[in-house]
């Protein structure tokens, strides 16, 4: 497989990741935010960081591969 198919197959599947936890963020977030509203916002502010890291991490190490 190319290097260009992996790129779009691993995005692909991390896009898709994201699509479902980000449709059922609401319940979840109401789910929590019975318990705490902090924690809530916490777990919304961690679900947009780790959309970053995820990319971020994969290209780093897809960077280190190249040296």
């Amino acid at each position: 497989m190319s290097d260009n198919r992996r790129a779009l197959v691993a995005a692909a599947v991390i896009l898709a990741s994201f699509g479902l936890i980000g449709f059922l963020l609401p319940r979840i977030i109401l789910s929590v935010a019975e318990f705490s509203t902090a924690i809530a916002v916490l777990v919304a502010v961690m679900f947009v960081a780790a959309f970053f890291l995820v990319f971020w991490l994969r290209a780093k190490w897809k960077e280190r591969g190249r040296h």
